[in-house]
């Protein structure tokens, strides 16, 4: 049986008076099966051609929070509201990009799937 789950990418955005990002992961979440992940991979190569100057530990440490508040249990949040903290507008060197919806039978399968489509 197949479920809804919603997800957003997330990106790094190393000068955000250019605007310029990439994405370096997948936040997904599944309401009906208590699923929350970030799934990420940095791109080192392709960040620093958008600011060679980039604090690559910076960014590595911004995606282990957000890796880490998906995944802790000793929060005072639901699972959803975490989601809807991460995906509200911010202005730092990672955010999330629009929440889209679908359809999975295996929420982590289609993190994984994700990931490799929009992040790799």
């Amino acid at each position: 049986m197949r479920v809804p789950y919603e997800y957003a990418t997330i990106q790094a955005v190393p000068r955000i008076e250019r605007g310029e990002l990439i994405n370096v992961g997948v936040l997904l979440y599944c309401q009906r099966l208590d699923f929350l992940r970030a799934g990420t991979h940095l791109d080192e190569v392709r960040l620093r051609a958008l600011d060679p100057q980039v604090d690559l530990d910076a960014v590595r440490t911004a995606l282990t929070g957000w890796q880490k508040t998906c995944e802790t249990t000793a929060q005072p949040m639901t699972l959803g509201e975490r989601f809807r903290w991460l995906v509200a507008p911010r202005s730092t060197i990672l955010r999330a990009g629009p929440v889209h919806m679908g359809l999975a039978a295996d929420p982590a399968a289609e993190l994984d799937r994700l990931v490799a489509l929009l992040v790799h």
